[in-house]
């Protein structure tokens, strides 16, 4: 698969719960770039954190919703997200060492590399995956997640496993964060290392364009940890493919399942728990119903809005179950629905309330 043929995507003007609409991905995310005055950077918005092929333009059109997608995926950039509830300080020195691991050890420019104030609670990087040039693929996002985590334990900080996700809503560039009013700032490295955050919040108050990068040199160190993450993947999925086709489960939870009924789990490990206790139930037998009556107090009290502990439980419990594919909804929550994507994505990449 050519990453070329990636470039659908979506975006979400307002808050997450509103219509999906399919774009140019690389276009929309430029338009961000450039404070395009199409972006509406002063409006809340989000952008996929993976981009797509002709099969997700269609599954869109026909189905009205990304929920339950489970074809390839793909990304230009592996984005990171380093929070601390109550301490942008500490997510700051956080950042720092994140950044660090990514020149230092990974071998990627200061240029390439992205930075932002989260224009909340915390900052998120990005690291053009151009650099070392990975593929396209159904665990595209797998792989990302396990490429991130790997990295972050380098820098010894803790990330926010929910954004791997294969449609998971990402904050845009330069939009404005509905509660702080503050933007989604781009920083330099050079200001990520040095300003405080004082000055790093008074900069938030507007966006600023920026430059999005392109590498022409590889990176060594990041390709063989990416070929690493892709290994681990790989593990992982034939081992539960496996067992799923012997009949085999598990005859207990799993202590981390119980941990999480029990005591939640912090900012960067709640959404990845709450997956896994969703299908470490449905391994035992649980229904779905039950797995929701278990697990949403838990979701919701360690921070989740409730849309993000349906999803969860329901993600989480469909993976466990041969051959199903698509259950949102099926806890009864409101279903999001988009209006019918455009004949023509890039056409839309310049139009109206879509870059």
């Amino acid at each position: 698969m050519n990453p070329s043929d990636f470039r659908f995507g979506f975006r979400v003007l307002g808050d997450c719960r509103q219509s999906r609409r399919l774009v140019d991905a690389g276009a929309a995310l430029a338009a961000y770039a450039a404070c395009d005055p199409r972006a509406e950077c002063q409006r809340e918005a989000y952008l996929s954190a993976f981009t797509f092929g002709g099969d997700f333009r269609k599954y869109l059109t026909v189905t009205g919703s990304t929920a339950g997608f489970a074809g390839p995926c793909w990304s230009p950039f592996i984005w990171f997200d380093v929070d601390r509830e109550g301490d942008l300080p500490g997510a700051l020195d956080d950042a720092r060492r994140l950044c660090v691991v990514l020149t230092d050890s990974l071998g990627i420019a200061e240029d390439d590399v992205l930075a932002f104030l989260s224009g909340g609670k915390g900052f998120h990087l990005g690291v053009p995956s151009a650099a070392w040039q990975p593929v396209p693929g159904r665990d595209f996002h797998r792989i990302a997640r396990r490429f991130a985590e790997a990295a972050a334990e380098l820098a010894g900080v803790t990330i926010d496993a929910g954004v791997y996700d294969k449609v998971r809503c990402f904050r845009a560039p330069n939009s404005r964060h509905p509660k702080t009013g503050l933007h989604k700032r781009p920083l330099s490295v050079d200001g990520l290392m040095h300003l405080g955050t004082g000055a790093i919040l008074t900069l938030a108050a507007e966006p600023a364009d920026f430059e999005l990068p392109a590498p022409t040199y590889r990176s060594e160190p990041a390709a063989a940890l990416w070929a690493e993450a892709a290994e681990q993947a790989q593990r992982e999925a034939g081992a539960r493919a496996e067992r799923l086709a012997s009949g085999d489960a598990p005859n207990k939870l799993n202590r981390a399942t119980l941990d999480f009924i029990r005591e939640g789990a912090s900012a960067g490990d709640r959404h990845r728990l709450l997956y896994s206790a969703a299908a470490n139930l449905a391994e035992l037998g649980a229904p779905l119903p039950l797995c929701a009556a278990l697990l949403t107090e838990a979701g919701l009290d360690c921070g989740l809005t409730p849309t993000d502990t349906r999803r969860a439980i329901e993600n989480g419990w469909a993976s466990a179950q041969p051959g199903i594919r698509d259950v949102r909804g099926a806890l009864g929550a409101e279903v999001i629905t988009v209006q019918p994507a455009p004949a023509d994505a890039s056409a839309n990449a310049g139009k109206g309330g879509a870059p």
